[in-house]
């Protein structure tokens, strides 16, 4: 890195400061986990009370629904409520298309399992995943790829941090799905939604906290486009 590249002690210490609140935005908050359990949760007891696809299909898809409405009374964020109840109406589909209750839990594995190999193949290239989800939340966008190595490095160690957790994970899941009924597969499910998540941001935060504070690439711009006006200004003067 260059002297205007290599960030400052400054830097450094805000960059930690700021780290684990960027990363609570960037995941969703507790309330974005309470969006992710909420509908998996309400269908596995509905489910393992009355045996009723169509009911707990129903009520799981209605709560996403309600979780998005509450999100735009409140004028937040509705990008995790958004996906969130994509992941139902597809489960939801799947479900019903099948007839078998198990299904409703398919996409999200398949979803589990297909961004799990991600992070681990997007790293081996070069171009870790968590890199580019985070690096706009910095402010540094990709200047950590050729401007800050330690930042990279970082992302790498994260991302195959989350590749590893998520494949862990598959790795119960799916011979579950094979061996268990319904009920065991949803109330596993559940109980693995927030643990893995928790430990792979923690994981997150530990490797950027160690790591160079981001070249905030938005400053950088801002600042040259600040001296470009200036240096018209001297010309205009001069002449």
């Amino acid at each position: 890195m260059t002297s205007l590249d290599k960030p400052t002690q400054e830097a450094q210490h805000d960059s930690r400061a700021v780290t684990e609140a960027a990363l609570f935005e960037a995941f969703g908050g507790m309330r974005g986990m309470v969006e992710t359990v909420l509908p998996g949760l309400l269908f596995v007891t509905i489910y393992t009370i009355n045996k009723n696809l169509h009911m707990s299909a129903i009520a799981a898809l209605a709560v996403s629904l309600v979780l998005v409405v509450v999100r735009l009374a409140m004028r937040d964020t509705v990008k995790h409520a958004f996906s969130g109840v994509f992941g139902v109406a597809f489960g939801v589909v799947f479900a019903m298309m099948t007839g078998n209750a198990k299904d409703f839990y398919l996409p999200g594995m398949l979803y589990t399992l297909g961004l799990g190999l991600a992070y681990i193949i997007t790293t081996l290239c070069g171009v870790p995943l968590i890199g580019l989800i985070l690096g706009p939340v910095f402010k540094e966008n990709l200047s950590w790829r050729t401007r800050n190595p330690g930042r990279k490095k970082a992302y790498a160690k994260a991302s195959y941090a989350w590749g590893t957790i998520l494949l862990a994970k598959c790795a119960v899941l799916f011979p579950l799905y094979w061996w268990a009924d319904t009920t065991q597969l949803g109330w596993v499910l559940v109980a693995l939604k927030i643990p893995p998540f928790l430990l792979a941001v923690w994981l997150t935060w530990v490797f950027l906290a160690k790591a160079p504070a981001p070249i905030d690439v938005f400053a950088e711009m801002e600042a040259a486009e600040k001296a470009e006006k200036e240096r018209e200004a001297q010309a205009r003067s001069g002449n």
